[in-house]
């Protein structure tokens, strides 16, 4: 009876090993990425609707600079999207004008709509 049981787990074993070298992975397959403009405008709609989410009116847009300003009390916003060399987009916010702690919450506020809003 010991012997069986050895036996079968000596099987169990051997076809395991030999399933394990079936295995072949699939081959990768690469996805076009979206195009830079395509990718700027969803970057740019995003840090739009941040601002309004933040309680901003825009004032100026300037698409080609990538850069938007806007107001909210005595704080204003400038937004930057900016293409980078890499293919990415950075965007950045920056507060002033406000008291210290006002301009770094609102920033926060923007930080967090504009990551939302892109899906993240």
């Amino acid at each position: 009876m010991t012997n069986f049981r050895i036996l079968a787990g000596g099987i169990t074993v051997a076809a395991v090993l030999m399933l394990q070298g079936c295995y072949t992975a699939p081959t990768p397959v690469t996805v076009p990425g979206r195009p830079m403009s395509e990718r700027f405008e969803k970057s740019w709609q995003a840090a739009r609707g941040a601002a309004f989410d933040a309680g901003f009116r825009i004032t100026t847009e300037d698409r080609a600079s990538g850069t938007l300003r806007g107001e909210n009390g005595p704080s204003n916003v400038s937004i930057t999207v900016v293409p980078q060399a890499d293919q990415t987009i950075q965007v950045g916010f920056a507060v002033t004008g406000g008291t210290t702690s006002t301009d770094a919450n609102l920033k926060e506020h923007l930080t967090r709509a504009y990551q939302r809003r892109m899906g993240r």
